[in-house]
């Protein structure tokens, strides 16, 4: 396993991430294709023995459950400080008219409820999930910036925005002297890309870590076309994400396809090597539901794209809607 600096902090993580919106009760919150503790318990341990040290959930993430697996598989491994715990704040918790957004209150009341479920007394990283148009952004970052310095988390990021609300949050954040941002998490992999335009400029300019969700865009990337699997069928995302461009999408899918044939490599081996190599990204998140997943994701890391082989994935490419921003 590598570890590089989360951006221009000491923080060391690996080259990839384990993200556990994967690990929740099935029968909780929006997504069915989760896995239960007893389910999550062996590829959380294969993704710790592997190197694997960044773990990447949210409060919403199978309303809350994901936090509580996290939490205890944490705790039976024994070793907190060993780990880089990562979550988020923003999403409905309740029904009350506070029970959703980046408020002074609903920041405050959350990261106790997250440190809770996750049986901690401090988050590593405290991400805020989407960008809240209901509140001033001072009001958030100073409320940021107290959960830091009370102690309760080490380093606030970010994530679901456009370049320039995250351009205007630093630069407040840089005038008041509070906590200052140490990651974005964007949506990139070969069939989106549109956070190459403004937001990882951005980041390599301010210094900011890069942690990039859906790097196998959901599994398009490593089936044939019409394969479906549980989360395909029951996740409402998918389809929103990339059902608009899915024809000129092919094209791609298919260049990975041959790619790794010609290789003699996994598809999700050949896509994660894209996003490995692409400038700024410290790591992709890697959400696995099955421990060849997680086997493909550690064997990216020794692959290495020519040139031209990086050229033949990215040409195809058009420009697609910015999705998943509020």
């Amino acid at each position: 396993m590598e570890y590089v600096r989360l951006g221009a902090t000491g923080l060391k993580v690996s080259r990839l991430a384990l993200g556990c919106m994967s690990f929740g009760e099935p029968d909780r919150g929006n997504h069915q294709w989760t896995l239960g503790e007893a389910e999550a318990r062996p590829l959380f341990r294969k993704a710790l023995d592997a190197g694997i040290n960044f773990l990447d959930t949210a409060n919403v993430y199978s309303d809350g459950t994901s936090e509580e697996i996290v939490g205890r598989l944490i705790k039976e491994h024994g070793r907190r400080d060993e780990v880089v715990l990562a979550t988020k704040v923003f999403g409905r918790m309740n029904a009350s008219p506070n029970g959703t957004g980046l408020s002074r209150k609903a920041i405050l009341s959350e990261v106790d409820n997250s440190l809770r479920r996750l049986g901690t007394d401090y988050i590593d990283l405290y991400q805020t999930h989407f960008w809240d148009n209901d509140t001033p952004i001072e009001e958030t970052l100073e409320a940021l910036n107290d959960v830091v310095r009370a102690g309760k988390v080490r380093y606030i990021g970010a994530s679901n925005m456009y370049a320039w609300q995250f351009a205007t949050a630093i630069q407040i954040s840089k005038r008041k002297s509070w906590a200052a941002f140490a990651s974005m998490q964007l949506h990139l992999n070969l069939i989106y890309r549109e956070e190459e335009r403004e937001m990882l400029p951005l980041c390599r300019a301010e210094g900011i870590g890069v942690m990039t969700f859906s790097p196998l865009a959901r599994g398009i990337l490593t089936k044939d076309s019409g394969t479906q699997s549980k989360r395909a069928e029951t996740d409402n995302v998918t389809g929103r994400f990339y059902e608009k461009a899915a024809a000129a999408d092919q094209t791609i899918v298919d260049e990975v396809a041959k790619i790794a044939r010609e290789r003699n490599l996994p598809r999700a081996q050949v896509a994660l090597a894209w996003v490995l190599q692409t400038p700024g990204v410290t790591c992709p998140i890697i959400g696995a539901t099955k421990s060849s997943h997680l086997e493909d994701a550690v064997g990216a890391l020794e692959v290495k794209l020519t040139d031209e082989e990086v050229k033949r994935l990215q040409e195809p490419y058009v420009p697609h809607q910015v999705v998943g921003l509020m």
